[in-house]
Order: C-alpha cells, then sequence, then structure tokens
C-alpha cells in the first residue's frame, strides 16, 4: 500500500521555499539601495542593536550578539574609526566605556532607510495597480503574522 501525500504538505514546502528566496533577493536589492556603508554583517548588528536599544558597552553588545568580547571589540573599532560610534566613560563606573551612535551614524542611517523606501515606494507604484495594491497589502498581513508567530 503506498503513502497517501498530502498536497497541503507539498504546497506549504513550495511556498516556504519561494518566500526564502524571495526574502533573500529583496534583501539585497535593500541594501544595494541603501547601504549605510561597506560594513559586514555583525558591524550593521551592532549599529542596529545601538540605535534600537541605546547606548551600550562592549561586553554588553557581545552578550547580546553571541559572540566573545575580544570579537566585539574588533567590530567596534572599525564602526568607530568610521565615526559611526563613539565612547564615553560610564558615570557608574569609569572602567567601563559606553558606546552610542554618532549623529552621523543616525543621520545616514535614517537617510539609508528613506532611499530604500523610497525605492520601494516607486518599485510598488510603477509596477502594481490599484488591485494589486489591496492583494499586497494582504500579503503584508500575512507576512506579519508569520513574522510574530
Amino acid at each position: 500500500m503506498s503513502e497517501h501525500v498530502d498536497p497541503g504538505s507539498a504546497q506549504v514546502a513550495a511556498a516556504a521555499a519561494e518566500l526564502r528566496v524571495l526574502i533573500g533577493k529583496l534583501r539585497r536589492r535593500m541594501r544595494e539601495t541603501g547601504s549605510p556603508g561597506d560594513f559586514t554583517p555583525s558591524q550593521v548588528a551592532v549599529l542596529l542593536r545601538l540605535e534600537r536599544e541605546g547606548p551600550a558597552s562592549v561586553t554588553d553588545l557581545a552578550n547580546a550578539e553571541g559572540v566573545r568580547p575580544q570579537s566585539m571589540g574588533a567590530t567596534v573599532s572599525v564602526l568607530d574609526s568610521a565615526g559611526w560610534v563613539r565612547g564615553t566613560a560610564d558615570p557608574r563606573d569609569g572602567r567601563r566605556t559606553i558606546l552610542s551612535l554618532t549623529d552621523e551614524a543616525r543621520e545616514q542611517m535614517a537617510a539609508g532607510r528613506a532611499a530604500r523606501e523610497d525605492w520601494l515606494f516607486r518599485s510598488i507604484n510603477a509596477h502594481l495597480d490599484a488591485e494589486e495594491l489591496d492583494q499586497l497589502e494582504v500579503g503584508l498581513k500575512l507576512l506579519r503574522r508569520l513574522a510574530d508567530s
């Protein structure tokens, strides 16, 4: 007796594979459009963490990113040399340095975000009609549910 294949499972697998590929392609296009600079993914992760969570020490960043403090020190050193982060003495413990984004970093990150959103706006406007835009909005709700699961 042969096993019965659940067509829903094949459909889900195909959708998952296509979604992974499309998200990767979209991420590459977004990086091309408003990159914050020639930073590695780990450097970008630090910038985003500092933007989202505020100032932190190298040790705090290393713990949050799951790397050794020495590795995080090298990552932060590049960002410091580029003028994207600055360190100040911790007011509670002068031996520690607290890192924060510079104004230039905040401006560049905002400009990159604006460029990516502008690219998306122009692409949606140029390639989708009103009905497709409605379909996109439904798709966005579904993607949000997946992302929040």
